[in-house]
């Protein structure tokens, strides 16, 4: 049984859609800044193993290959427990940035089938993952 995910979220944030860029595709260095990725494995030039775990007492491990990192748009396909993609556009806007963030996942075997039965506390916890990406990407780039 698989099980399909749309999240998007749309962010206006005081960074410049450069300084956004830089953080956002320096995967090993997220941990630093971002409370729910765990760990980081680079795997090769464009491909790293991310474990993250958010609200939920649980660890997805999650392999991010590279596709585009150029503005606009910064876009991984994701392979792992989930399977999809995850992409940010990156514009300008008045003070900084419009960051509107896609992603498109399903979910495969025992994990689909039970997290159709979890959907509204997936999507939570997903919320929290994303509310811990905002905030630890404004310090960061604060910080550089």
């Amino acid at each position: 049984m698989a099980a399909h995910y749309e999240f998007a979220e749309t962010w206006e944030l005081p960074l410049s859609p450069e300084d956004a860029r830089d953080v956002l595709v320096d995967l090993e260095r997220y941990p630093q800044w971002w409370p729910q990725v765990r760990a980081v494995a680079k795997l090769g030039e464009d491909d790293a193993l991310l474990v993250c775990r958010s609200a939920l007492p649980y660890d997805l491990e999650i392999v991010l290959h590279a596709v585009s990192r150029d503005l606009p748009t910064l876009e991984v396909g994701i392979g792992g427990d989930l399977d999809g993609f995850a992409r940010w556009t990156l514009t300008r806007a008045p003070g900084g940035s419009r960051m509107v963030f896609e992603q498109e996942v399903v979910v495969d075997g025992l994990l689909g089938l039970a997290s159709l039965a979890l959907r509204p506390v997936l999507a939570w916890n997903h919320r929290q993952m994303m509310l811990g990406c905002r905030q630890g990407l404004v310090a960061a780039v604060g910080a550089a």
